[in-house]
């Protein structure tokens, strides 16, 4: 049969990520049998913990658990039920986004909390226009999950056709975040508050295409998220789901290259690891960065080349603060937004610098699992977005940041 054919493919999967974790997840339960070979002692790769001696946890990467259904769908695919893994808090009020004269907005899925929020600043009628900004946001969420998030583009012709570029026109691929917010807010306040969003992907809201405003609407419709235990729970429990269908993980082996037939070739052989151990396979997942994965495992191409004259995402700096008291000004999610709103985003994003003044973000896990902090106390993490590493340009991080 199909199933017994398969379950003699050999799977080699590249990291214990999210995404390596839910690939051995989904592929174990089909019959393949998989090895997750990861470089660190640890699971999670972004998504990891970090601990101090005083029993304050961090999440080092990702604090927002957005797009809860997908969580949901993806657990159900494994024959498994999602509240069997996880416990969920939901954050309430969304955010908490300050700006540089100590005002504050609070961002909420209760539209009577919305509705007040909105209407000191633009009054009826402004909040009018928020209901025409989250009909709009609804559609290119629904559609892009559709379009895109569950489709599989084999090649740029999967892509570009008729019925796409229609689409496309409706999701309002060409216009940007920001100037698509401005036809409905009107005040300087609600546009920065509804348009920093597109940072969660290293974009600027000047350049991020408009699109993207569908992640301010898994905000306000499905809400914000918490994962008591931290974020590492969803890989610690994909990871379990895996071992449970057959899947092995091995830690601490660092893969030197993937095995090709031939530097032409596409079709893979296994790996090698840094050991000298080679590792034999019929299928290869690569869960690395991109251009990592074609500039260092891959044999050269002149796509790694291309690739690597990309222009990337933002970068940051993040501080990991164990307080020795709860400060209680601050809720789980915090917006400080720089009063030279654009300026901070093109030191960022066209001179990669430092801002002069940035926008940050200030997440309090403690504030939604006691758990992430001692009794008394609060963990707290602050992430400060700077221009990526380049060298193309001259950067002096040591002297931005006097």
């Amino acid at each position: 049969s199909y199933i017994t054919l398969m379950a003699a493919k050999k799977v080699i999967i590249i990291g214990a990520g999210v995404g390596g974790s839910a690939v051995a997840a989904r592929l174990s339960q089909q019959g393949f049998d998989v090895t997750v070979v990861e470089k660190n002692s640890f699971s999670g790769g972004r998504c990891s913990l970090i601990y101090d001696e005083d029993g304050h946890r961090f999440d080092r990467g990702p604090s927002l658990y957005l797009m809860p259904k997908v969580f949901e769908e993806t657990f159900k695919d494994l024959g498994e039920d999602i509240k069997d893994w996880l416990e969920l808090k939901q954050c309430n009020p969304n955010y908490k986004v300050h700006f540089h004269d100590d005002e504050i907005i609070e961002l909420s899925c209760d539209l009577a909390q919305m509705k007040t929020q909105i209407e000191k600043y633009e009054g009826a009628p402004g909040y009018s226009r928020f209901l025409d900004f989250v009909k709009e946001s609804h559609y290119h969420y629904e559609s892009a999950v559709n379009m895109v998030l569950r489709r599989n583009f084999e090649s740029i012709w999967d892509l570009l056709t008729p019925s796409n570029a229609l689409e496309g026109i409706r999701l309002h691929v060409i216009d940007k975040v920001y100037s698509r917010a401005c036809r409905f807010f009107w005040t300087d306040r609600l546009r920065r508050a509804f348009t920093f969003q597109s940072m969660y992907m290293g974009m600027s809201p000047f350049d991020a295409p408009a699109t993207y405003n569908l992640l301010q609407y898994t905000e306000l419709a499905e809400g914000i998220w918490y994962p008591v235990g931290g974020f590492n729970k969803v890989v610690q429990s994909l990871e379990a789901i895996a071992k449970k269908n057959g899947a092995k993980f091995r830690y601490s082996c660092p893969v030197k290259s993937i095995d090709v037939d031939s530097p032409s070739s596409s079709k893979t052989k296994g790996v090698t690891l840094e050991s000298g151990e080679k590792i034999e396979a019929d299928i290869v997942v690569c869960n690395a960065d991109l251009i990592y994965a074609y500039g260092n495992l891959l044999p050269k191409s002149p796509y790694a080349s291309r690739l690597s004259e990309k222009n990337l995402t933002s970068s940051s700096i993040s501080f990991y603060w164990s307080m020795k008291q709860v400060v209680p000004e601050l809720d789980a999610h915090n917006i400080f937004l720089a009063e030279k709103y654009q300026e901070s985003f093109d030191d960022i994003f066209k001179r990669y610098q430092l801002p002069t003044e940035p926008s940050f973000y200030v997440n309090v896990p403690s504030r939604m699992d006691p758990s992430a902090a001692p009794e008394g106390r609060d963990t707290i993490v602050v992430l400060v977005p700077v221009g990526y590493i380049n060298p193309k340009v001259e950067q002096n991080f040591p002297e931005m940041i006097k």
